[in-house]
């Protein structure tokens, strides 16, 4: 086994570093936009083959949501092209998948946690080309395995949990919205998922939900944060959507339904607030 991980200094790319050089080390090639450039067919082509590259966990994405609503060239080239890339190099040097996408590939509208066979409707430019993505890989690579996460944070990077505890340590108020509505997630979690599914005898390919367990909204995710963090000085009011215009729609309802992932590789998956408490942890122990 030979595994290429890219996005490597993205969240889940860095904790995915964790995991498979405690679990699988000496076997894993770790790149971003410095040592391949993902959008340029002929190079990852080569990478592949060259590196006897067997398996690919693709971590790279366009992430910007608001910002997608204006770069859209770059996004698409990102989420979608690079994807083909991958997927065209793959099927020729028989490599497998592991493409992590999004829950705004839906709409949000529904009342029910999204099960992976519901139907998608995005509705931003980011949400659209992550199911472009999604579609291209499972047309040119069929054998592959797509996760689809939200609310994704960890020590690393630039996310909801560290602007609220930088927020939060500075500030006497803190407006959240209280009216969208779905599940964070640790990378360290999803890591152990993908692990799973490495380590497994079984290879069964086709899309996934993986979140941690529970949901709730960005303003109880921030009233955790600043209470878990010990954080009293700041005080945190709830408003609607529509007090806090984006450039993007966000969808209001996003919970991923994560039976099959659970059942198909004997995944436990943690409750958000005990993921927290650990990041928070780490995040204190680097300080």
């Amino acid at each position: 086994m030979k595994i290429l991980v890219t996005g490597a200094n993205g969240q889940l790319g860095h904790e995915m570093k964790n995991v498979l050089e405690d679990k699988m080390p000496g076997i894993t090639l770790y790149t971003d936009i410095n040592e391949l450039d993902l959008t340029d067919a002929k190079a990852v082509e080569k990478y592949v083959l060259d590196n006897e590259v067997t398996h690919i966990i693709n971590c790279a994405a366009y992430t910007n949501v608001d910002r997608a609503e204006e770069d859209k060239l770059l996004c698409a080239s990102i989420n979608v092209n690079a994807v083909k890339n991958l997927a065209a190099a793959a099927d020729q040097n028989g490599a497998k998948i592991i493409h992590i996408s999004t829950d705004y590939v839906f709409d949000g509208k529904s009342y029910k946690p999204y099960c992976e066979s519901d139907k998608v409707n995005p509705i931003s430019q980011y949400g659209t080309t992550k199911r472009q993505g999604e579609t291209s890989l499972l047309a040119l690579a069929p054998n592959s395995i797509i996760i689809r996460t939200a609310w994704l944070y960890s020590p690393y990077g630039k996310n909801f949990v560290k602007t609220m505890l930088e927020l939060g340590a500075t500030r006497k108020e803190l407006r959240v919205v209280c009216d969208q509505i779905g599940t964070p997630t640790y990378a360290r979690d999803l890591a152990d998922a993908i692990y799973a599914i490495l380590s497994s005898q079984q290879w069964v390919s086709g899309i996934y939900h993986f979140t941690d367990e529970g949901a709730c909204s960005w303003y109880d995710f921030t009233k955790s944060i600043l209470r878990i963090a010990g954080l009293k000085g700041c005080k945190v009011c709830p408003i609607p959507s529509e007090d806090y215009p984006t450039a993007a729609a966000r969808p209001y309802y996003s919970v991923l339904n994560r039976n099959r992932i659970k059942v198909t590789y004997d995944i436990e998956i943690p409750h958000w607030e005990e993921s927290l408490q650990d990041c928070i942890k780490r995040l204190k122990e680097e300080d």
